[in-house]
């Protein structure tokens, strides 16, 4: 019925898919002490003159590799594509620098003109407020501070009329220097500047002449054991890092010229300089945008008379970063970096305060290669678990610490995303199911208390009690004819098939938990599915399957009885509920659910164990119980034991005479 409802297995994305599958436990991520994390975060901050040019000209090189792979595969020489490469991104940095001084240059010598507006915005806010405005309040306070500060003291001689205040002998100091000293005071302050650079490209050179070999050696030194997974994580930070800085480059470009045309009509001067400021700050994370807006704001300021411009050139940026941010991003890229945003704002505050505002700049992309080192070494997964934007926890983990936690509201909100995708009887199987085999992992490990145990099941079943709306909702769709193979949106079959359940309308089932208060929320959840299938499903406690219980369970219209454990060592209980259960009412099915994670595909082997407790089914997941529950089969009959009887008194006497 349910596969009759969604074609879920044309549409379903494979990355949920991936999410709900049950995974192995992840073993626990090694954290590095904390000498080696002060000695190494000391290293990059006292070396910063070494470490900085090698990590730009590093990142420098994933940016240009692509573009020597393309020009080699031309015919081009590896020599001449790398210095072609090379020489054309510094031209255009070079040309770039050049345009934006020029108009720093000219905006500096028009400064002067825009001195009028200045002063006539200064006296509009002098005259807002009450009772001369609050401009020149604050300037009368700032004044009778000076006034207190350049008093006189008291305690100094005062001037008097025969003896005037000698007035200071202005002093004026010639610096004769020599030609030299001129030229070097000129040119100093440029030497280190240019010889970082020179140094960048030099290393950016070799290190896309020697790649093949530079990777060899890093393969040798690192991962000679698993050259797989070594080679992986190389594709993938190159991967990663290259297609970040040219999608990077090619928003920014797509951001700035808007804004440097719309600067231009709107009668900004200089539009230009703003728009390369604008692509060129917006590399920084979050504040470039904000960064690269003032300065055209108070431009603006300067410029006109009114505040008409002003208002304008604010709503370009902001209309220019909504449209950049949520359309022309995720066109691109995404969230392709692998990065959480949380940790890119702490990269950012990071790599600031250890390399300058160069480490600003340089923090996502340096923080994505930490971040692909961590994802495929084992030593340094914990920045992945850090920085990734991957889930950490297992779905059924989650949730069960959820629950842990006493908070179902949260659990619910999880629960209804994966329910957008996905049916209820796949979320329970898949994610419900496990995390309550956890707590009773933990009960037999005795870490789990009664009041504990009682507050995970009363979160599950607030969980399942949340969920019965969306029960609801999928319970009266329509149902869609089902088509074998059929293609999704991009014309690929699904690779998973829906699971095709029975309808139960008309069928009435009596769901029971069998030795705990976890059993009886698995029962709950079994029972919430039935309801889906339409089959008229109520539940029942474990207190109320006891010897005494029995007898006062109303089973006159219950065509089924299902019992759930979580404990698999359970079998000798569920052989006696089956028996009393037969016994209450003739002809009643009675099914027994042993709980896993993963299911049992060996039928003959539940059929097996079915016969031998002289139940109607076994089943091991949430598919093969609601089948088992909804079969219109007939009962088993329940089998007669031979009581053994006991040996008389005289017979053991005689018995022991011989």
């Amino acid at each position: 019925m349910v596969a009759n409802r969604r074609n879920g297995a044309a549409s379903t994305p494979q990355g949920l898919d991936d999410i709900l599958s049950p995974a192995a436990p992840h073993p626990r991520t090694a954290l590095p002490n904390v000498a080696t994390t002060v000695t190494t975060v000391a290293a990059l901050y006292f070396g910063r003159e070494v470490f900085l040019p090698i990590a730009i000209a590093l990142l420098l090189t994933f940016a240009l590799a692509p573009l020597v792979s393309a020009l080699r595969r031309v015919g081009i020489p590896r020599i001449a594509a790398v210095i072609a490469s090379v020489l054309a991104a510094f031209a255009a940095l070079a040309l770039f620098s050049f345009i934006v001084a020029t108009q720093v240059s000219e905006l500096a010598q028009n400064i002067p003109v825009y001195q009028t507006n200045i002063l006539a915005k200064i006296r509009s806010l002098k005259e807002t407020g009450v009772g001369g405005g609050i401009i020149s309040r604050l300037s009368r306070v700032v004044e009778r501070v000076g006034q207190e500060i350049d008093r006189q003291d008291a305690t100094l001689p005062a001037a008097t009329p025969d003896k005037p205040p000698r007035e200071p002998v202005p002093v004026e100091i010639v610096s004769r220097e020599k030609p030299l000293e001129v030229l070097q005071n000129i040119v100093g302050p440029l030497i280190s500047p240019l010889g970082s650079a020179g140094l960048i490209i030099v290393v950016v050179i070799f290190m896309l002449l020697e790649r093949e070999d530079l990777r060899d050696r890093f393969i040798r030194l690192v991962g000679y054991g698993d050259l797989h997974r070594t080679t992986e994580a190389l594709r993938d930070a190159g991967k990663r890092v290259g297609l970040y800085l040219l999608m990077q480059l090619v928003v920014n470009i797509v951001y700035a010229i808007p804004i440097a045309i719309g600067l231009w009509v709107l009668g900004i001067p200089n539009a230009l300089l703003w728009g390369m400021l604008a692509l060129a700050l917006r590399f920084v994370p979050y504040i470039g945008p904000a960064i690269g807006m003032l300065l055209p704001l108070f431009l603006a300021l300067a410029v006109a008379p009114g505040w008409a411009l002003v208002a304008w050139t604010a709503a370009l940026f902001v209309v220019m970063e909504l449209i950049t941010g949520n359309v022309v991003e995720p066109w691109l890229y995404g969230s392709r970096t692998g990065l959480s945003p949380l940790a890119i704002i702490v990269a950012a505050i990071f790599w600031t305060w250890l390399w300058g505002p160069l480490g600003l700049v340089l923090s996502t992309p340096l923080t994505v290669c930490l971040v692909v080192l961590g994802r495929h070494v084992p030593q340094f997964e914990f920045l992945d678990v850090l920085f990734g934007n991957e889930p950490v926890l297992e779905p059924h983990a989650r949730l069960y610490q959820r629950l842990l936690a006493g908070d179902p509201d949260e659990a619910t909100d999880h629960a209804e995303e994966m329910l957008e995708e996905k049916y209820l009887v796949d979320f329970y199987d898949k994610v419900a199911i496990p995390a309550l085999l956890l707590g009773e992992r933990d009960r037999m490990r005795g870490v789990m208390g009664d009041m504990q145990r009682r507050q995970v099941a009363a979160s599950a079943l607030t969980l399942v009690a949340n969920l019965d709306e969306d029960a609801k909702e999928e319970a009266v769709e329509e149902d869609a004819p089902e088509v074998s193979g059929e293609a999704d949106e991009n014309g690929e079959a699904g690779d998973e098939e829906a699971a095709d359940l029975p309808d139960g309308t008309g069928l009435s089932v009596l769901c029971a938990g069998g030795r705990g208060e976890l059993d009886d929320a698995a029962a709950a959840m079994l029972a919430q599915v039935l309801e889906v299938q339409g089959a008229a499903a109520s539940t029942a406690g474990f207190a109320e399957m006891e010897p005494s219980s029995i007898r006062r369970l109303d089973l006159g219209a219950i065509d089924t009885v299902v019992v759930g454990f979580l404990n698999r060592d359970s079998v000798k209980h569920a052989r006696f509920l089956v028996r009393r259960l037969k016994r209450a009412k003739a002809g009643l099915r009675v099914g027994i659910v042993f709980w896993s994670e993963a299911g049992n595909d060996d039928s003959q082997a539940a059929a097996s164990l079915a016969h031998d407790i002289n139940a109607d089914f076994v089943a091991h997941g949430m598919v093969d119980a609601v089948t088992g529950a909804l079969s219109k089969e007939q009962a088993v009959a329940l089998k007669l034991v031979a009581k053994r009887r006991r040996p008389r008194l005289g017979a053991k006497k005689v018995a022991a005479a011989g």
